[in-house]
């Protein structure tokens, strides 16, 4: 990879992150405290950003610094894993509870007759 494709990577992620949290370009540069100008330069490719940029970058979207230079096809892998996640964590969610249902109305059952 060169440095066009890393700043390809570096401003679709920043953008990614940025719009996921709702922010505008003058939010996300207020948390970090920087011009929205820098910010706007890091995003369109036509700036690049310091190591202390990344790091308040990666705190200001509550991720770590790596995953600002994830690729596509990494960043939509962990998307999918942490549906999948959440799928496997609500189905035995509403497997316990429909079977603690079962058990209570079988004990209302059993009492009545």
């Amino acid at each position: 990879m060169d440095e066009a494709g890393l700043r390809n990577i570096l401003s679709q992620n920043i953008k990614r992150y940025r719009q996921r949290k709702g922010w505008t370009q003058a939010k996300l540069a207020e948390e970090m405290s920087i011009s929205t100008n820098y910010l706007s330069d890091i995003e369109t490719k036509r700036g690049w950003v310091s190591p202390l940029s990344l790091v308040s970058l990666a705190n200001a979207l509550d991720i770590e610094v790596y995953e600002l230079f994830k690729t596509e096809k990494e960043v939509t892998s962990d998307l999918l894993s942490s549906v999948n996640k959440c799928l496997d964590d609500f189905s035995t969610s509403l497997r316990v509870s429909f079977e603690k249902a079962l058990i209570d109305s079988a004990r209302k059952i059993r009492k009545n007759l």
